[in-house]
Formats: C-alpha cells, structure tokens, sequence
C-alpha cells in the first residue's frame, strides 16, 4: 500500500522544548563526542560560549523524541515496522547551549515514490527557533518499504 497522500496536510502542533545540561551530556556519550565543551560547562565557558553546546545532530533527536511523527505516520497507514530512517540533514543559523528554549515547527513537504512504487520517501522540514529568531533548519526524509515488495 503506498503512503497516503493526505499526510502532507497534516501540521503538527509546534514543540517547545528546553535544552538541558543531562541530555546534552548523555547524547554526548551516546555519539562518542569527547570534546569537553559538549558536556562540561566550565569548558564550554573556556571556548567562550555562554554554556554547553549542543552537537549539530542533537536537535534532530530531541525533535524525534518529543514530536508524535510514528503517530503520524501510523494514521496514514503506514506500517511502522516498514519505516527506515533515510537522511538528515541540518542548516544552522545560531549555536544551541544548555537552558536555551527552542521552538519547533514541523510540516510535510514532499511525498514521492521510487523503485516502481516499492520504495515511499516522506520529507519533513522543520524550523526551530529561539525568542522568535532562526536557529536551524532540519530535513529528515523516511523511507516506507511498501506492503507486498520484498523486504
């Protein structure tokens, strides 16, 4: 079954999310980042930044661990255990720190299909902002493996 359409009609509600110094350090860890200014404050400060610095990709996770896309993609249809992440990618305008507010407004932007139908990309844009004024921009695409195509 081919991805639904209608998806791109869907607009998530807007995210507002506090960046915070635990999870900084733990994504950090978790991506093997060993500069000090990704997890230790006095460091960050010593690199003249205002507090700990968020890795360029940490935004992607704290969009996808606090939006409700699977949800979204589920009401469409789609069988999340055919779903696979397919690229990212990211234009930032601003750092990110620890304790910064951020807003994320996510849309749908594209839906096509690939491989005589046996492949659906499903493109999501997102624009973050803090105190009304461009942080990033984030493009995730995920890939469907449609129903009755080999796996």
């Amino acid at each position: 079954m081919s991805l639904d359409k209608a998806i791109l009609d869907v607009v998530p509600e807007p995210l507002e999310l506090t960046v915070e110094h635990g999870r900084l350090r733990q994504f950090a860890v978790a991506i093997g980042e060993t500069d000090p200014i990704y997890r230790d404050r006095a460091a960050a400060r010593a690199a003249g930044h205002p507090d700990v610095l968020a890795p360029p990709t940490f935004l992607f996770g704290l969009e996808l661990e606090n939006s409700d896309v699977f949800g979204d993609l589920a009401r469409h249809g789609v069988e999340l255990g055919r779903v696979l992440h397919g690229e990212q990618t990211f234009r930032y305008h601003a750092a990110v720190h620890a304790g910064d507010v951020l807003r994320f407004q996510s849309r749908y932007v594209s839906a096509y299909s690939k491989a005589g139908g046996a492949l659906d990309f499903l493109v999501r844009r997102t624009e973050v902002t803090r105190d009304g004024n461009p942080v990033a921009e984030l493009e995730s695409v995920t890939v469907i493996r449609n129903a009755g195509n080999p796996s």
